[in-house]
């Protein structure tokens, strides 16, 4: 069997955990099937390569016109062109797997081409998203008319908790027989427990400290969290460290709240795993105030290196994070609760450990890729005997 990925994520080109799933799962598939992955090129030219037994090519979308278009209509112009770029190669493929938005119009058309099984992975859904009006103005339309033409031409669809998929029926009717619940994971034997102070110092970190990794985006609810860490008493810190932010407005409105705040360290980039590791290891709790987040999986990251979570008790959280085991569970939005929850976890450092511990264990247990991995192949051949 061989399975076309089709993705805008994919390494050295990650910024989300749609890109961190898509490189995990084909790793591991590729050892028993013939995996392709067909991605964003930053050339003007198609790049062919080959890596760990994946064939990656690459695609350029129409810079010449991207160059012109007004700039929030770009991520839309951007997955039109796409579309067609990715097709321009006959695709030899039992199945189509494709990832996010970006890619649900480039799935719809290779289906129509090439005669193949089209599976989705959903890992959020446009809208659930509204406050992405902002960042893609009138092109939100066209975000959300392209996610619903792939997903309504899907043979199969893979919801990332059982949460996303009850959103799937609700908002695009999709058949719940086609939908199948594959969590996301980890590589449990990278993201594991390790100390090293070298990096608190290198970013002039002090202990205790209030971890909070994720992109920067009213989504990630990163400006609630600010509100609640001013509730704090003045013994710990906060640690931010945020990704690609969705608009330029964000990072402005975010730079005014952040100076009106103490104690707080703000690493505005994605950091490699060799620091992240241990930033999560020796952080006295990981918090993810999200207001929208189909699973989240900076919560496994921060579980399997035995760190405690405090969260807002939405989308597919409830199902990774167990309330009183692994970490605590607010009701979302609630400032004061998320406060007195993270207050709590500092205060009781053994209450922490525990549940840290109970953390990696459920990770091992459920959320490993290899799982994942297994599951997707599962339904590929489900999917290829229909």
């Amino acid at each position: 069997m061989k399975v076309c990925i089709f993705t805008l994520e994919y390494p050295p080109h990650v910024y989300g955990g749609a890109g961190v799933h898509v490189y995990n799962v084909a790793r591991h598939l590729a050892k028993f099937i013939n995996v392709e992955v067909r991605t964003v090129s930053l050339k003007k030219e198609i790049e062919y390569h080959e890596e760990n037994k994946i064939i990656v090519k690459r695609y350029p979308p129409w810079y010449n016109i991207l160059e012109k278009v007004d700039g929030k209509y770009r991520p839309a112009f951007k997955a039109l062109s796409l579309a067609l770029a990715i097709n321009s190669d006959r695709v030899d493929a039992e199945i189509i797997h494709f990832h996010t938005w970006y890619m649900s119009l480039a799935g719809f058309i290779a289906k129509k081409l090439y005669d193949v099984k089209l599976i989705a992975t959903v890992h959020s859904l446009e809208p659930k998203r509204p406050w992405k009006r902002e960042a893609l103005a009138e092109a939100y339309n066209l975000s959300l008319w392209l996610e619903r033409t792939g997903l309504e031409a899907c043979d199969a669809v893979i919801a990332v908790s059982k949460a996303m998929k009850r959103d799937l029926v609700e908002i695009y009717g999709i058949e719940e027989d086609k939908i199948a619940v594959i969590y996301n994971g980890i590589d449990e034997t990278r993201w594991r427990p390790i100390v090293d102070e070298k990096i608190l110092k290198k970013y002039h970190i002090k202990k205790p400290y209030i971890l909070f990794v994720g992109r920067l985006s009213k989504q990630k609810g990163i400006f609630n969290l600010l509100k609640a860490f001013k509730l704090l008493s003045d013994k710990a810190s906060l640690v931010l460290v945020t990704g690609k932010p969705d608009e330029r407005k964000v990072v402005d409105e975010f730079e005014k709240a952040i100076n009106e705040v103490r104690n707080v360290v703000w690493i505005n980039k994605m950091l490699k795993d060799e620091e992240l590791i241990p930033l999560y290891t020796m952080a006295s709790v990981f918090v993810c105030p999200s207001i929208y987040e189909p699973f989240g999986i900076v919560n496994l990251e921060a579980m399997a290196t035995e760190t405690p979570v405090v969260a807002f008790k939405t989308g597919g959280i409830p199902e990774l994070v167990v309330d009183g085991e692994t970490g605590i569970l607010v009701r979302p939005g609630d400032v004061k609760e998320l406060a007195n929850a993270l207050e709590y976890v500092l205060k009781n450092p053994e209450i922490g450990k525990v549940m840290g511990e109970n953390g990696r264990k459920r990770v091992l247990q459920y959320f490993t890729w290899s799982k994942v991995a297994r599951e997707t192949l599962k339904l590929y051949e489900k999917v290829a005997r229909l």
